[in-house]
């Protein structure tokens, strides 16, 4: 990681904060889902910064990027991943998006395809209006508040007896990046989502989804989204729930590679 770049990004009028592990290779972009940030996805970065040019950007109300007062809407987060790719002068990046960044992700490549050249989404927040509502009226904003008076240590201790098996790094950088995670962030819980399976429709790039078995899409919604777009492959990561990438990482990351390399063997 010594050799990552950091840096900001000014679009959309805020400041948009990302790592980036640089040289003269296919661009991927990262997404982190809600309470998360760039550098949560560290360990995926590693494993393929020697074939790609890996940028990891904190979403607004996240980790050092700004933290305005409204537009917390998936339309303002694609909005800002796209003026990344237009300020950066990236040639059509690979995008995976996970949760909140799945999301994200789908609403880029559904409105901007000519600026993607694939999408991975990562068990995306592809809800039922009526669990988006129970989210909302969850008590998971509540929670995060009482988090953000608590010292690191405390909240790394947390994550540690929930998640015994993760590295001291792991832990580390997501506890971090929960205490970097401003209250407003947590409008973009706020119904209605955009609609995913009219997403799914309009997106005409090859596209990944990666799902768990304890997660938010289920075979059933994979199946009715492989109907949508007959391009779409679909991989269920079996011992896994929402946090694919963190409890089969492995996997995850085999899963990942397969499709980028699949991608870049074919010239697409």
């Amino acid at each position: 990681m010594s050799n990552w770049n950091t840096a900001l990004c000014e679009t959309n009028d805020i400041s948009i904060h990302y790592t980036r592990t640089g040289g003269n290779k296919p661009p991927l972009i990262l997404l982190h889902g809600l309470m998360t940030n760039g550098l949560c996805w560290t360990a995926l970065a590693r494993a393929l910064e020697n074939d790609y040019d890996v940028i990891m950007p904190d979403a607004r109300g996240h980790g050092r990027s700004s933290i305005p007062n409204y537009g917390y809407r998936y339309e303002d987060h694609a909005n800002d991943i796209a003026g990344l790719i237009n300020a950066l002068e990236l040639p059509p990046p690979f995008l995976l998006g996970h949760s909140m960044g799945g999301m994200t992700a789908a609403v880029v490549a559904s409105r901007k395809p000519n600026l993607l050249r694939g999408l991975i989404l990562a068990d995306p927040t592809f809800l039922s209006p009526e669990v988006q509502r129970e989210v909302r009226d969850s008590d998971v904003a509540d929670q995060h508040r009482k988090m953000l008076q608590l010292p690191l240590e405390e909240v790394v201790s947390a994550a540690r007896a929930r998640h015994p098996n993760r590295s001291q790094e792991t832990l580390e950088l997501f506890a971090r990046a929960r205490l970097q995670t401003s209250m407003s962030a947590f409008d973009v819980l706020t119904p209605p989502n955009p609609d995913y399976k009219q997403l799914m429709s309009r997106i005409d790039i090859p596209c990944l989804l990666l799902f768990g078995d304890k997660g938010v899409v289920t075979p059933v919604v994979a199946e009715t989204l492989q109907h949508l777009h007959p391009g779409l492959q679909a991989e269920q990561i079996r011992e896994a729930g929402h946090s694919l990438h963190m409890d089969q990482p492995e996997r995850f990351t085999a899963a990942v590679k397969a499709f980028l390399t699949s991608m870049n063997a074919h010239g697409k």
